[in-house]
């Protein structure tokens, strides 16, 4: 059954939504940066909130002098806002292990609560709450499936009905050119969604998204480009057109990461990921099309945090007690050079075997211990926080 709209078109909780309110003209640009955390076995995308800044003007006044500020006379920012904010969430997430917060969007694709999101929003995440934009009710949320490779993720919001969907449009019509508007939590403090205007700038463009800590990364193919001002917390979010027709999901982040574009280190502008693309993969999600590089369901969880061991394996730097890896018998220090009967030469290469396997799998896992011996033990996963 299709979830698009008629017209085409996740043990504590996390602390409440702030009061809606309206933004003021913020100006800041946040650092983009695509922070991810290698979590027990998982590469998690942190927005942590506290490294989060204010979002951009809002208001309907705002918006008009946003507008001329754009010189763009066939760009009305309230209009598309007006049709935009009804199917926007606002998205928090515990990352129950690190102690941490994250706060992002998503977009409703039905009314029953199916919500598009970037997969860095909620990877780690223990528990999901979800604020919808234009009723300020806040509901729970559980992962129906993910992308890693492509940085989509499909919620459920649980206990919904009715709510306001977002209007899709074609991403493969987008031209270079063409004048777009940003939505989303911009700061990560709820509320009435920053607005930012502007225009597609490149089509077709690749980001490498780099762990300052450990060195993996991911790399995001096929990304509009745009000079609209897409802040931290804006992850999720919808870029629209002129028409109010979402074109594409954007991407941003907090410091911790950074963001490279042909070796080098991307300038301010902003990345969408085009609806198309994560329509297609949030169908698949939807109707259980699992494969290597999309997850259904619940998370693996082996019980360890690694980083890389300079290419020759997955370095583990914790040991969860009486996790799964624990009952195996691995420790800190050890590295772990293969997983179920794959071969893991790094910390990324750990996170894709993971993402293909699922709770109650038995796998073996194989480490070379402190002395530099070859040990293999086969352990039980239990699920754990989002990939």
């Amino acid at each position: 059954m299709s979830y698009y709209p008629p017209q085409y078109d996740p043990w504590a909780p996390p602390p409440p939504p702030p009061p809606r309110r309206k933004r003021g003209l913020g100006t800041a640009l946040a650092t983009l940066g695509l922070v991810v955390l290698v979590v027990l076995g998982f590469v998690a995308w942190d927005l942590g909130r506290g490294s989060l800044t204010p979002g951009s003007a809002s208001s309907p006044l705002e918006r008009s002098l946003r507008n001329e500020q754009t010189g763009n006379s066939t760009l009305d920012v309230a209009e598309v806002a007006e049709k935009v904010e009804p199917g926007l969430v606002d998205v928090y997430s515990t990352l129950g292990y690190s102690g941490q917060q994250a706060a992002g969007t998503g977009m409703v694709l039905t009314g029953d609560g199916k919500v598009l999101t970037n997969n860095h929003v909620v990877a780690g995440a223990t528990s999901i709450k979800v604020t919808d934009v234009d009723t300020g009710r806040t509901y729970r949320a559980e992962v129906l499936g993910y992308s890693r490779s492509r940085d989509v993720a499909l919620l459920q919001v649980q206990n919904a009905s009715g709510l306001g969907t977002v209007t899709t449009g074609d991403s493969s019509e987008v031209s270079v050119g063409d004048p777009v508007v940003g939505l989303g939590n911009a700061g990560g403090d709820g509320g009435e969604p920053s607005v930012s205007p502007g225009k597609v700038t490149a089509l077709n463009q690749s980001i490498t998204a780099t762990d300052e800590s450990t060195g993996s990364s991911e790399q995001l193919t096929g990304l509009i480009q745009v000079d609209a001002n897409i802040q931290s917390g804006d992850s999720g979010g919808a870029l629209a057109d002129a028409e109010g027709r979402v074109i594409g999901m954007n991407t941003a982040a907090s410091t911790g990461y950074q963001f490279g574009q042909n070796g080098r280190t991307a300038g301010v502008s902003g990345f969408a990921i085009p609806i198309d693309d994560a329509l297609s993969l949030a169908q698949r999600i939807e109707a259980g099309q699992g494969s290597d590089t999309v997850h259904i369901g619940p998370s693996a969880f082996v019980g360890v945090s690694v980083s890389d061991a300079g290419g020759s394996g997955a370095l583990v730097q914790q040991v969860v007690p009486g996790g799964p890896a624990d009952d195996a018998g691995l420790v800190a220090g050890d590295v772990i050079i293969a997983l179920d009967g794959r071969a893991v030469g790094s910390a990324t290469d750990l996170t894709a075997v993971m993402d293909t396997l699922h709770p109650g799998d038995r796998v073996t896992v194989t480490w070379l211990d402190q002395s530099g011996q070859q040990r293999s033990a086969t352990a039980t996963l239990v699920e754990g926080p989002v990939g």
